[in-house]
């Protein structure tokens, strides 16, 4: 019985070290509206790797017309991402060191991109948002909305409303 015990204690305090802590309670990308047929869309990530994908519009065709823009909203959609994605996501997050980085990267001499926000919520409840559109930018920064972006596109996504 004092060996069962020993054993059930090292196992336990194993789990508790092994577990791992997301600094992030959740990623929030928002794309808005371009001059064009640019997919409208926010997509919310939470530390469970729960996905919310909000469609507006083109997100799930290609090309598009005007006529597109009076359809209703495309619907909101969940999915639940894979370890692999998830690690990959908070590694690019991590990389881009997203407290130091400034609050915008507008160019205000590009007006027919998309307006993009970046929220991140720290797991101490701190929150980051960054505006983006077309033009420079840290490339950390490039490589996590190009990964977000690519995560967006190899979920299996359920329509949910």
């Amino acid at each position: 019985m004092k060996y069962l015990f020993s054993f059930l204690l090292m196992l336990g305090v194993m789990s508790c070290t092994t577990s791992q802590v997301s600094k992030y309670s959740a990623i929030e990308y928002e794309v808005g509206p371009c001059f064009g047929f640019c997919p409208t869309y926010k997509i919310t990530i939470d530390s469970n790797r729960n996905a919310i994908l909000e469609a507006e519009h083109f997100n799930f065709s290609e090309g598009g017309s005007k006529d597109d823009l009076n359809k209703p909203r495309e619907g909101t959609f969940k999915a639940t991402l894979s370890p692999e994605d998830y690690k990959k996501l908070i590694e690019a997050t991590d990389a881009a060191n997203i407290k130091t980085l400034d609050d915008s990267y507008i160019d205000k001499r590009i007006m027919d991109a998309s307006k993009v926000h970046l929220r991140v919520t720290f797991a101490d409840g701190t929150k980051k948002d960054i505006a983006m559109s077309a033009g420079e930018k840290p490339k950390t920064l490039t490589d996590l909305t190009t990964l977000i972006e690519e995560i967006k596109q190899n979920q299996k996504w359920v329509k949910v409303k």
